[in-house]
C-alpha cells in the first residue's frame, strides 16, 4: 500500500496542491512545503483566472521573434526588458531562438495540446469534492485584434484548426453582441465558448488546499534551503529541521531553479514577469475575459472588480516592480473600456518558462526519487490539476498512454 510511502512537495501553489491531491488519491502520505502561506500573492493568486484548454500555440514562433524589436520600442506593447538582467538572459534567449522554427513550434503545440485537452476534466475531478460557490463561470473567453495583427492571428487559427481545437471566429457585430461595452477599435476576433474563468483564483486554491488538509495532508511553512540524500532517500533541509521522504516533487514555479541547480541539473528555467491591477466594482462591464492580442493584455471580471493582466517583462526574480508596466496596463484598460475609476492592487508575479515553452514534468535526470512539475509559463493555472495527475502517476510508477518524453528534463542534457 502507498500509505506508508512519504512524499514531500515543494510549492503550495496550484501545481503543488494539485500534485498533493492526486497523490493522496493514490494513498500516499503527503506533506506540502512553502515559505509562504497558500494563497499568498504569487502566481496562483495573481493570474488572469483563465481555464484555457485551447492555448496550445505558444510564443516560440518566428512571427513573434520578428516582432520583438517593434514590441520593445512600443510604449503600449506587451514586451519589456530590465536591462540589468539582459546578460543573464542571453543563454535563455539563444535557446529560445533555436526553438522558433516551424518544426519546433509545431512540436510544442502538439504536446501542449496533449495536456490541455485533458485540463478541464482534471479540474472537474477536484472540483467535484469542493463547493465552488459561483467561483467559476462558463461563459467562454474572447480574443480580439485589429487589422494590424492579422498575420499572427491567422497562424494561430490555422494551427489550432489542425490540432482540432474548437474555435469560433467572430466579426465586429458579433463581438459587440458579446461585449457591448468594449470600444469599437477591433477588426475581428475568436471566441472559445467552452473556456471558463475563475472569479477568484485565490479562493479556489484555498478550497483545494483545505481539501488536502481535510484528507490528512500536512503543511510546513518553511523555506527549503537544501535537498540532501541518505540511502537514496531525499531530505529537505529547512532553517530549523530536516524532513526525510521516500520521494519528493519540486513544484515551486519560477523558484524551482535554485533547487534543480542544487541537484546538479542545469535546467534553463527563467521567468516572464507579469502584472495586474484591479478596477473595483467594474466587473459588470464585461461578461467574460477579453484579450486584446495586439497589446498582449487581457481583462477578467472577478470578485475584486476588473482584473487587468498582462505584459511580458524579462527581469528575473529580484528586480522591483516596474511602474511603467503598471501604467501600460492602466492605459490599455482605458483604451478598451473608456473611463475607469482609480486602480487598486498593483501586483507583480513570475511565470516560470523554458525556452521551448513546454513544462518540465517527470523524474530528475540524477535522482530517481525526485520528480519535477514546473515551467508552465502562461498556463500554470490551466494546467495545475492535469500536471498533478500526470506527475502523481509517475511517482506511483503507473503506466500511461500519453507520450511524456517531451516534458522530461532530460531534453536539456
Amino acid at each position: 500500500m502507498n500509505n506508508s510511502i512519504k512524499i514531500g512537495i515543494v510549492g503550495a501553489g496550484i501545481q503543488g496542491v494539485s500534485n498533493a491531491l492526486f497523490l493522496q488519491k493514490k494513498g500516499f502520505d503527503v506533506t506540502l512545503f512553502d515559505r509562504d502561506e497558500p494563497g499568498s500573492p504569487a502566481a496562483s493568486y495573481g493570474n488572469a483566472g483563465h481555464f484555457s484548454p485551447y492555448a496550445s500555440l505558444s510564443l516560440n514562433r518566428t512571427d513573434v521573434l520578428a516582432d520583438v524589436p517593434a514590441m520593445l520600442l512600443s510604449s503600449t506593447g506587451p514586451l519589456a526588458l530590465k536591462w540589468n538582467y539582459v546578460p543573464k538572459m542571453i543563454p535563455w534567449f539563444i535557446k529560445f531562438i533555436l526553438n522558433t522554427s516551424k518544426r519546433k513550434m509545431m512540436h510544442t503545440a502538439k504536446y501542449m495540446h496533449q495536456i490541455l485537452d485533458l485540463a478541464l476534466p482534471a479540474y472537474d475531478e477536484l472540483f467535484d469534492e469542493i463547493d465552488l460557490e459561483g467561483l467559476v463561470e462558463n461563459k467562454g473567453i474572447l480574443y480580439i485584434w485589429n487589422d494590424k495583427d492579422l498575420k499572427s492571428r491567422e497562424l494561430e487559427i490555422k494551427v489550432r484548426d489542425e490540432l482540432g481545437v474548437k474555435q469560433q471566429l467572430v466579426n465586429k457585430h458579433e463581438i459587440h453582441d458579446l461585449e457591448p461595452n468594449i470600444k469599437p477599435f477591433y477588426h475581428a476576433g475568436v471566441y472559445y465558448p467552452y473556456a471558463r474563468h475563475a472569479r477568484n483564483p485565490k479562493k479556489i486554491l484555498l478550497k483545494l488546499f483545505e481539501l488536502f488538509l481535510k484528507k490528512g495532508g500536512k503543511f510546513e511553512k518553511s523555506n527549503i534551503q537544501e535537498i540532501k540524500f541518505e540511502n537514496e532517500k531525499p531530505i529537505f533541509k529547512t532553517e530549523k529541521n530536516e524532513f526525510k521522504f521516500d520521494k519528493i516533487v519540486i513544484a515551486c514555479g519560477a523558484f524551482s531553479k535554485k533547487l534543480t541547480d542544487n541537484l546538479g541539473e542545469k535546467i534553463p528555467l527563467d521567468t516572464e514577469r507579469g502584472y495586474h491591477v484591479h478596477f473595483k466594482d467594474c466587473d459588470h462591464l464585461l461578461s467574460r475575459p477579453v484579450i486584446f492580442s495586439n497589446r498582449g493584455f487581457g481583462i477578467t471580471p472577478m470578485e475584486q472588480g476588473l482584473r487587468v493582466v498582462g505584459t511580458v517583462e524579462f527581469g528575473g526574480l529580484e528586480n522591483p516592480l516596474s511602474k511603467s508596466r503598471i501604467k501600460n496596463l492602466i492605459n490599455n484598460a482605458k483604451y478598451m473600456l473608456g473611463d475607469l475609476p482609480e486602480h487598486e492592487d498593483e501586483w507583480l508575479g513570475f511565470r516560470p518558462t523554458l525556452p521551448d515553452f513546454l513544462p518540465v514534468m517527470g523524474p530528475s535526470k540524477n535522482y530517481k526519487n525526485v520528480f519535477y512539475c514546473f515551467g508552465h509559463h502562461h498556463l500554470g493555472w490551466t494546467l495545475g490539476p492535469i500536471s498533478g495527475k500526470i506527475v502523481s502517476g509517475m511517482v506511483a510508477e503507473e503506466n500511461t498512454n500519453l507520450d511524456l518524453n517531451p516534458y522530461s528534463s532530460h531534453r536539456f542534457a
